[in-house]
């Protein structure tokens, strides 16, 4: 089978809608000839990427691999054929949240003095990658630790920890707050791109009760509504300010890892400047 672009544009569609149907109808094609073209590719692959032994259609490891790979060809794909790419070629970096923290604003601006011709994009993108394994970025500032296959990690820095609660929280009179101190309280916990999982506590000393939220802002605001506490980095108190919170450190919980983060194989050609500069930066920042 030769493999054309239509047919990776089929399959995502597949993947994105989580049914055959559904996906043939946005695409207007037939479920007989979408099905054809999913089998031919798994024939192509030797692998299967679909299970169809559940009623809902579910992607296996396979076929999540393909997915986002194949997100990033046709992203790039994308980004080749648009005609405003011939007079500028912007660089993307995407983020979950905080950015480069307070090294976010010296970078922006040594950027733009030391690379006019190249437009640098920051872009928060509420996904685990931010973005960069779909292609919708070329580089990606992240936390905690990275596992996404088909990416290469750069240590920047590492942030330390601490609490977020409501101005009015008993915990606020205490200059340092301990992980036993929390598990008195329900614990908001950003599932999509944050740091803090309960495995940070022992099993028999876990908190009351948590509250998912999938990015930042639902996060915060939870914080701020009395609902729960939470546990961030010092990137958020100067990045994500609310007049109804306040920030202490976290005395019993080991740092963040902020990593640099780009996809193997060829990308962007400035996203090794923007790896040395974001390094300069920071030991600057540092001194």
């Amino acid at each position: 089978m030769t493999i054309e672009l239509r047919h990776l544009r089929a399959f995502l569609a597949i993947a994105e809608e989580g049914n055959i149907t559904r996906a043939a109808a946005r695409l207007h094609l037939g479920q007989p000839a979408l099905s054809r073209t999913l089998r031919r590719l798994e024939e192509h692959l030797g692998s299967r990427l679909v299970d169809r032994s559940t009623h809902h259609l579910e992607l296996t490891p396979a076929g999540r691999t393909f997915r986002d790979k194949t997100a990033a060809a046709l992203a790039a794909v994308d980004a080749a054929l648009d005609p405003r790419g011939l007079t500028s070629w912007p660089l993307r970096i995407g983020h979950t949240w905080a950015a480069f923290g307070d090294h976010t604003v010296p970078l922006l601006r040594r950027w733009d003095e030391t690379h006019p011709d190249v437009p640098l994009e920051l872009r928060r993108v509420d996904e685990r990658t931010a973005g960069l394994t779909q292609g919708r970025v070329d580089a990606a500032v992240l936390r905690g630790a990275v596992t996404a296959p088909g990416l290469v990690t750069e240590l920047l820095l590492w942030e330390e920890r601490v609490v977020v609660m409501p101005s009015d929280s008993p915990l606020a009179g205490l200059s340092r707050v301990t992980l036993a101190d929390l598990a008195r309280h329900p614990v908001a916990l950003n599932t999509v791109s944050g740091t803090t999982t309960l495995d940070m506590w022992p099993p028999t000393a876990r908190p009351v009760g948590t509250i998912e939220v999938s990015n930042t802002d639902e996060w915060l605001v939870a914080i701020a509504a009395g609902r729960a506490v939470g546990i961030s980095t010092t990137a958020t108190p100067r990045n994500h300010t609310h007049p109804s919170v306040v920030h202490r450190p976290l005395a019993d919980a080991p740092p963040v890892p902020v990593v640099f983060a780009r996809r193997e194989g060829p990308g962007h050609p400035a996203v090794p400047d923007l790896l040395a500069l974001a390094r300069e930066v920071v030991a600057a920042g540092e001194d």
